[in-house]
């Protein structure tokens, strides 16, 4: 009998060759695979045979035959990867990029050698939900430029890889927050995933990382919330963090001593810039323009390239000198309360004078302003109608006047008692015997108010006056007319230019719709006599000029040219100006008034400061080169399907400004999928697996109207979306129904045809009886389409 250490030793052996020539088999199918995919055959490459496969350019392997290296980066492969690349146990390197790869990219799960991963712009159409886990030893994965990528999330499965270096991914139509795993990677020098769809905040696992390259910018929905974690972030080289959402103060970044780059526009950062960023003994380039930051404006060093030429709120135009030092106090106060969002000022009762200011406008976020039982005085600001949030307005027990502006319904505005003359510019001046006037925000020429609530306020009979200054004793324009009708305009002009003084002497008549004469004398005043430094442009019909009240309130009045008019072409001018002065539209510039001086007829609009809509238009020349692609048909797709599942229209003038815009609030309703439910069309009563659909349709429509056109999917990605739906929702064939039915293999010329010839006939419910119906089709509709229109 034999030895046995000998005898298990050789089955040992035994054993162990057995594996590898396995594995070197596996590699060699592999790669053979690989080579029947990829068009053209990579040069030295076989279809047919894997001889020889380690000699073929671009593959290397180790001595037992494993593949460790695929490079065949930059050589405009197209075709599909094949699924067995994870048989390649000993892959060390994979380059693919720059070719024309598409499909589904395979899963690379559980390849413990792979060490760097390049497959960045392909054409790849999907990845697997766990490609990248078990990279235990993955140091490099390089991604950018996959545009036709459905949209994926980034799987915490990543976090196994604990020596990664380097993570880019940008365009790469990655959606969802940035996973808190980055406590994983102590390795990881370059993060760049900009240019994608990533919202929520920065993760708290940032903190103390050693990232030098931070890209996060330009990403579709945007990033939000502050960034005070990169203040701990001391190896930050590069920040680019422009076109997202981000709020709050710039942090302290004085750790960051190799910090060069800091890319900060197009956010919402407010506050003080700290002082330390003026000293990074690094900095050579800053952007900071399109935020809301305050304070004095920062004095960056001579070799610094600063972009600061966009909004912001500095206290001086120049750099380097501070502000008033109780400025800077409050803003540093405001900051620690978290300005801008901060929802309720209660300053009540605190013997405050001066005027309210317009710049609690910038609180977006305020819901309740209480500045009762004080000494304001001067209007309640217009730019407060604007604050979407505001729900309670209280500034009872001042001194205010002027008008009040049009709040929204939902607005609880509390005045009195108090400011005796608040709403004199808004409701005119009380008639003849009377010793007070109703108004309400928001009301019409009616003088009717919003939701059924009156502000009452007191006021002493006032004689009419002419509009030369103000009456004595109470500072007030004693601007008031004869019969006034108590017009009021949202964004308004002040009563002042509906005055007629009582020695009138033009030919007025007043007319169904409102009396809004005006007086010759105010516009002659308010124009400057008709100042030629007041005009603002002529035609034919005459000349328009600007007027500036005495509040800083800007009109357009318009001049026509003189000539004779008799009874009948007083009578049709009158006509119009009826119907004129009822229009109400954001899309329209409004006519507030108009003037009959003999034979002179001006009109009074809105000034528009933009100028005039010619202006703007582009020459024919630039339109008939202009450059339309077909994503603009995706864009519209989207929309479509977005006015589906909503049940509204895609500009819809019914409801409040923020939601008038279908496609704009439908992006901010997909940033949180718990509001998505309550934002769908309520008569398609869907259950829970009704919703999962929803939900795909509703983020396909999102990427289908994103901003910018390569932004965009094409066609084919929303039909392979809704491909898979169209059959899970596909009607039922009973036998009973199949009069009813749709055909979905039916060619659409066909199913158009049946459509008419079905429509021509209706049949009720429990009733025999047919009676005849006129289609909705057009005749002669389906002779004439072909499936080429849907092209």
């Amino acid at each position: 009998m034999g030895d046995p250490l000998l005898s298990l030793s050789l089955l040992l052996l035994s054993l162990l060759l057995s594996t590898t020539t396995t594995t070197t088999a596996d590699d060699a199918a592999t790669i053979l695979k690989l080579a029947s995919a990829l068009s053209p055959t990579p040069k030295g490459w076989s279809t047919t045979t894997s001889s020889g496969y380690c000699e073929w350019d671009g593959v290397k392997c180790d001595n037992s035959n494993n593949v460790i290296s695929i490079n065949l980066a930059t050589r405009s492969l197209s075709g599909i990867l094949p699924s067995g690349l994870s048989t390649l146990s000993k892959l060390q390197s994979l380059s693919l990029q720059e070719n024309k790869l598409s499909g589904a990219l395979p899963s690379l799960a559980n390849l413990a050698s792979l060490r760097e991963i390049y497959i960045g712009t392909n054409n790849f159409t999907s990845i697997p939900q766990d490609c990248f886990k078990g990279l235990t030893s993955l140091q490099t994965l390089i991604m950018n430029e996959n545009i036709n990528l459905e949209p994926w999330v980034i799987s915490t499965d990543l976090s196994e890889s604990s020596s990664l270096a380097s993570f880019e991914a940008s365009r790469a139509k990655i959606f969802g927050t940035i996973p808190d795993m980055f406590a994983s990677f102590p390795s990881l020098q370059n993060l760049r995933l900009s240019y994608n769809n990533l919202t929520g905040g920065l993760p708290p696992s940032f903190a103390n990382s050693g990232i030098q390259n931070l890209w996060l910018n330009n990403q579709e929905m945007g990033l939000s919330g502050n960034i005070e974690v990169l203040s701990s972030m001391e190896q930050l080289s590069q920040v680019w963090l422009q076109k997202n959402q981000f709020t709050g103060p710039v942090p302290d970044l004085s750790k960051s001593k190799n910090l060069f780059d800091l890319q900060l526009r197009d956010n919402q950062f407010t506050g003080i810039l700290p002082v330390s960023l003026d000293s990074l003994p690094g900095l050579l380039n800053i952007s900071l323009s399109n935020n809301k930051l305050q304070g004095p404006v920062p004095q960056f060093g001579k070799n610094v390239e600063v972009d600061n030429s966009g909004l912001n709120n500095f206290c001086l135009d120049t750099a380097g000198v501070a502000c008033d030092p109780q400025v800077t106090t409050l803003l540093e106060i405001a900051g620690g309360f978290g300005y801008p969002i901060v929802t309720t000022v209660s300053l009540g009762k605190q013997h405050f004078g001066g005027i309210i200011s317009p710049a609690f406008a910038n609180l977006t976020a305020l819901t309740t302003l209480k500045l009762s039982d004080n000494n304001l005085s001067g209007p309640i600001p217009d730019s407060l109608a604007k604050l979407s949030q505001l729900s309670l307005l209280d500034v009872s027990n001042n001194n205010l006047t002027g008008k009040i502006p049009s709040f929204a319904p939902s607005v609880k505005l509390t005045s009195t008692p108090g400011n005796s003359f608040l709403g004199s510019e808004s409701g005119g001046a009380p008639s003849p015997g009377s010793d007070s006037i109703t108004t309400a925000p928001g009301s019409g020429p009616n003088g009717k108010g919003i939701g059924g609530r009156k502000v009452i306020i007191k006021k002493k009979r006032e004689k009419s006056g002419r509009v030369n200054g103000q009456e004595k004793g109470n500072g007030i324009s004693s601007l008031v007319k004869n019969g006034s009708s108590g017009f009021t305009k949202g964004n308004g002009v002040l009563s002042e230019i509906q005055s007629q003084s009582s020695g009138n002497h033009s030919s007025h008549n007043a007319f169904e719709g409102g009396n809004n004469a005006i007086s010759i004398e105010v516009l002659r005043q308010v124009t400057e006599n008709f100042s030629e430094n007041n005009i603002l442009g002529k035609g034919g019909f005459g000349v328009v000029y600007m007027g500036e009240l005495h509040d800083g309130t800007k009109i357009a009045v318009k001049r026509m040219e003189s000539g004779a008019m008799g009874t009948k072409g007083m009578n049709e001018f009158q006509a119009e100006i009826a119907v004129l002065t009822k229009v109400r539209h954001r899309h329209l510039v409004a006519l507030l008034g108009y003037c009959i001086n003999g034979n002179e007829r001006l009109l009074v609009y809105e000034y528009m400061p933009q100028g005039t809509l010619a202006q703007h238009l582009f020459e024919w020349q630039e339109l008939a080169t202009g450059r339309v692609t077909r994503k603009v048909d995706v864009y519209a797709f989207g929309v479509i399907l977005m006015e589906i599942m909503t049940g509204r229209k895609a500009l819809d003038d019914t409801v409040p400004d923020e939601r008038a815009h279908l496609v704009t609030w439908f992006r901010r309703v997909l940033v949180n999928n718990d509001s998505l439910p309550k934002a769908i069309d309520q008569t398609m009563n869907p259950d829970e697996e009704t919703l999962v659909s929803i939900f795909k349709v509703a983020e396909l429509a999102g990427h289908c109207t994103a901003r910018e056109p390569h932004q965009r999917p094409d066609m084919g990605h929303a039909v392979n979306v809704l491909g898979p739906l169209v059959e899970q929702w596909k009607p039922s064939n009973h036998e009973e129904e199949s009069t009813s039915g749709i055909d979905l293999h039916m060619s659409l010329p066909h199913f158009l045809q049946r459509w008419q010839a079905d429509e021509g006939t209706s049949t009720m419910f429990n009733d025999r009886s047919h009676s005849q119906t006129q289609s909705s089709i057009p005749g002669g509709f389906t002779d004439t389409y072909t499936s080429n229109d849907c092209r």
